[in-house]
């Protein structure tokens, strides 16, 4: 849905994280997990215990076009992750001569690969934000329409992978025998891996029914496809099988599985979410998410479709999941550019500023108006009525909005749920006071997350869970 990065689009760390470090005093079988985020793709090495032991990080290659068209190049792609393990590889074996003996991929949601027979790419990726497929999802017909957010837990539109399959469609590609790989996938064939796609992941494309878990046969059928389009579905975790001799040496061998997507397996990263609890990432996009033991059933997913409310598979087997978007970060970071501020010192600045203010702002109630934090929008709007705007003001009546538009989504859960009573806010954008001020206003008994890589570390006790599994090599710490 949407992207859990940092939020940091300005290249600087997250304001009260502390940058991982190299650690050689390890104990246990070593483990990675990947991040494939929508600004960067990160790898993460820790032990069974969690010590992070090293990491590296390197920018997603997107090609970006007129008209927010944005896309990426399977062989751009491979290239980086190419970089991003043999850095993060390097890195470990300077501060350890043991091997990685499991990785776990995660990664963002819509997004994927078309591959032939042989498992080569056919089409680059769209980014899930790209707006091409709106006009083919519109002209969808009246029954696929009517039934979408019912069945698939979806709102209908141009983030979907279905669109996007369909756009290609109608560029002359022919689906049919083409599968499908969301990112995590495509890339964990590439380094060694099964063909296959994994629940949480595959719940964002549009092309499984939320209640049977089977691919839905009107949309395969209006896309014209057969079943096998989908290649198996897994659950989270499950073995993908090994890496192969196209990476470096102490990870050849290792045991390979997919996480899940990228927002799920961060809300686990510190273990199972209880039913009565949000967990919320502020990276590019703000995302709620909360866990339901099953599905709510198709009306109650229509309803919520209504509010861009989804309905879907978690990484934990059996269990569902809501997920609910904000454009929060991308109207953060589009306040800071237009006050000409792109680096750290700037932003830590800034949020001084908004902190000497109250939290409604010193101006009257009505001075600013501010739109865009909707998931179907992210433009964000300003209008003033009054003079001595500060970027500072500016800044808080942003957040303020964005509140405004999570207390929406908030209350559409809680006509089908009973309320969550507590939460924790998770990523780059966190790391400012006036942030959390502001979300302590939104959101119930609210705890702040410290880890600044959640989604590669949910990552690797995904690897962990798999490792498990299987005895210590000989010579290997138990």
């Amino acid at each position: 849905m949407v992207d859990r990065d940092t939020g940091d689009m300005l290249g600087f760390q997250p304001l009260g994280r502390t940058p991982v470090t190299e650690r050689a005093d390890t104990t246990g079988r070593l483990i990675a997990g990947v991040d494939l985020g929508s600004t960067a793709m990160k790898m993460l090495v820790t032990d069974e215990s969690g010590i992070e032991v090293g990491a590296a990080q390197v920018p997603t290659p997107w090609r970006s076009g007129p008209g927010g068209t944005t896309e990426m190049d399977a062989a751009a792609l491979l290239a980086a992750i190419r970089t991003l393990v043999a850095t993060a590889c390097d890195r470990v074996a300077r501060s350890t001569g043991a091997p990685i003996e499991a990785v776990a991929l995660s990664g963002m949601g819509e997004t994927g690969m078309l591959i032939d027979a042989d498992g080569s790419a056919v089409a680059p990726a769209f980014a899930w934000f790209d707006p091409r497929g709106a006009a083919q999802a519109a002209a969808f017909p009246a029954t696929v329409r009517d039934e979408f957010a019912g069945r698939t837990g979806l709102p209908l539109g141009a983030q979907v992978s279905v669109a996007k399959l369909a756009y290609l469609r109608d560029q002359g590609l022919r689906l049919d025998g083409l599968r499908w790989l969301n990112l995590p996938e495509f890339v964990a064939a590439a380094l060694g891996g099964r063909t296959a796609v994994e629940y949480s992941l595959t719940s964002r494309t549009g092309l499984i029914d939320q209640d049977t878990g089977e691919p839905w046969t009107a949309m395969l059928t209006e896309l014209g496809v057969r079943e096998s389009f989908l290649p198996p579905l897994l659950d989270a975790g499950a073995p993908f099988g090994v890496t192969g001799d196209m990476v470096p040496a102490n990870l050849a061998g290792a045991l390979l599985t997919v996480a899940g997507h990228d927002h799920l397996v961060a809300a686990e990263a510190t273990g199972g979410l209880p039913a009565d609890h949000y967990h919320v990432s502020l990276g590019t996009a703000e995302v709620l998410l909360r866990v339901i033991d099953e599905p709510l059933g198709y009306e109650a997913r229509r309803r919520l479709a209504e509010h861009l409310i989804n309905e879907v598979r978690h990484v934990v087997p059996g269990k569902h999941v809501l997920v609910a978007g904000v454009k929060t970060g991308l109207l953060l970071r589009r306040a800071l550019q237009a006050a000409g501020i792109s680096d750290r010192t700037g932003r830590d600045g800034l949020d001084l500023a908004v902190m000497r203010l109250p939290y409604e702002g010193a101006l009257p109630a009505d001075a600013i108006d501010v739109s865009g934090a909707r998931n179907d929008d992210g433009v964000l709007k300003l209008t003033y009525h009054t003079d001595g705007v500060t970027p500072a003001e500016v800044f808080g009546a942003v957040l303020r909005h964005s509140n405004d538009e999570i207390g929406r989504l908030i209350r559409a859960m809680d006509r089908e749920l009973p309320p969550a009573v507590t939460s924790t806010l998770t990523g780059g954008w966190a790391g400012m006071a006036a942030v959390r001020r502001a979300r302590a206003h939104a959101l119930p008994a609210m705890t702040v997350s410290s880890r600044e890589q959640e989604t590669a570390y949910g990552a690797t006790r995904a690897a962990v869970r798999l490792l498990s599994t299987i005895p210590p090599k000989i010579g290997t710490a138990p």
